[in-house]
């Protein structure tokens, strides 16, 4: 298994370009069931995930070609039997997805429990109520959720919570159904705007994504398009926490500004300058950083998908902060890997109190999940001597060509793996 080794103590200094948003991405991928005619992609980003996505469509019978770098042609006319592989689907959290585009499409489906990052109990009792609201009974044994519609009518649904997987399987059920369907207390993130513009172009008729209120009326076709992905915010939100607890000089390119403003706006917090413009931004340190608080929101508030990244800049910041994020019940599983390497946190359940120090040692650390894995990278960054960090696949669930791209800004980062560590000791 693969690891990456990182010598710290260097300010990254330089550009990077984002990739495209992987919550958009594994979303629209799913999406392309819904399609009467092939669809193309651009600017999708390599990633475990998307790869995970495309592979299920392939075993469901779609064809897949690829067109070029971050390019694909997804053809799902072919998908007869609405079963998803179950090891392919017990391997990521967005497997959830296709139980509204295949209801939507056959108003059938038979899905694996969704998988991925262990961030705690994330139920779908909040999907299945979409689902049930537009006519479809489930059952759920031996692990598969099994859904059934003689037929999908429009409908009230309102989210008892915030939930993103929610809104969009509730959009993906309703865009074919008969009649209107009223989504209340929807999420209002960018990639599910992103979902419901892509979804538009083919001839859907979704109204309010990004607020409250989406109001979707059903159509009976939607049409094939080619359709570019938006930038992914919370990419790019590490590239701008590393760069400023480096205390780097980095510009960030192939970016929505608006979509990144309350990570921008607590890095200004705490000493970073942070320079907008059209579609990049500019991002460096001059001198320290300090201590602040922070609570994690849905959006737009600051992104649950950043806290463990924006806690570890914190680590070296002067005073105390105090980080809360409720959303997730795990998503301090990653600070007993940073106590490894000389940070000073105290977790009292969804709190986690953070007295600065002066520097992180390196130290042999494992990544927990996907953004804890980013945060322990960026940590490694920071520290001084060498960093191994292990588990690294959870990483590339949702970042392209981290190393590659961090090797560019100027760290000292390597992949190793365990095959070339035997050949050694051999």
């Amino acid at each position: 298994m693969d690891k990456f080794v990182i010598t710290g103590g260097i300010p990254l200094h330089g550009s990077v370009v984002i990739s495209g948003a992987k919550n958009a991405a594994v979303a629209i991928v799913a999406a392309t069931i819904l399609a009467d005619e092939p669809c193309v992609l651009e600017n999708v980003p390599e990633i475990s995930d998307i790869s995970i996505s495309l592979r299920i469509l392939y075993e469901m019978g779609a064809s897949i070609k690829i067109l070029g770098k971050n390019t694909i042609r997804i053809d799902t006319r072919g998908i007869s039997d609405p079963v998803v592989p179950y090891d392919l689907a017990r391997s990521m959290r967005a497997s959830s997805y296709f139980l509204g585009t295949l209801l939507g499409r056959f108003h059938k489906a038979d899905v694996p429990m969704p998988g991925g990052c262990d961030l705690g109990d994330r139920p779908i009792d909040q999907h299945l109520k979409a689902f049930n609201s537009l006519g479809a009974e489930h059952t759920i044994d031996g692990g598969i959720v099994s859904l059934r519609a003689d037929s999908l009518i429009g409908s009230q649904i309102y989210f008892d919570i915030n939930t993103v997987g929610g809104t969009i399987n509730a959009i993906f059920a309703a865009v074919k159904a008969q009649g209107l369907t009223v989504i209340e207390n929807a999420a209002k993130e960018p990639h599910i705007v992103d979902l419901a513009n892509f979804l538009n172009s083919m001839g859907a008729d979704i109204m309010g994504a990004g607020t409250d209120v989406i109001k979707i009326r059903g159509v009976n076709r939607l049409k094939g398009v080619t359709y570019a992905i938006i930038p992914d915010q919370i990419e790019a939100g590490t590239y701008m926490v590393a760069a400023a607890a480096t205390h780097g000089d980095v510009w960030i390119n192939n970016i929505i500004p608006k979509h990144l403003e309350s990570i921008t706006a607590k890095l200004r917090k705490v000493g970073a300058t942070v320079e907008e413009y059209d579609e990049c931004l500019h991002i460096y340190t001059s001198g320290p950083l300090v201590k602040t608080s922070l609570k994690t929101l849905p959006h737009p508030g600051f992104p649950t998908d950043m806290q463990p990244q924006f806690s570890t800049l914190l680590t070296t910041a002067e005073g105390t902060s105090v980080v809360t994020d409720d959303i997730f019940d795990n998503r301090f599983r990653y600070v007993s890997e940073l106590r490894r390497m000389g940070a000073d946190i105290t977790v009292e359940g969804t709190t986690a109190v953070i007295q600065g120090v002066r520097k992180l040692k390196g130290a042999t650390v494992r990544a927990t999940d996907l953004r804890a894995g980013a945060a322990l990278v960026i940590a490694g960054m920071m520290a001084s001597g060498v960093t191994t960090v292990e588990n690294i696949f959870h990483i590339e669930r949702g970042y392209e060509n981290i190393d590659d791209k961090l090797k560019g800004l100027g760290a000292d980062i390597k992949r190793v793996s365990d095959y070339e560590n035997a050949r050694k000791i051999v």
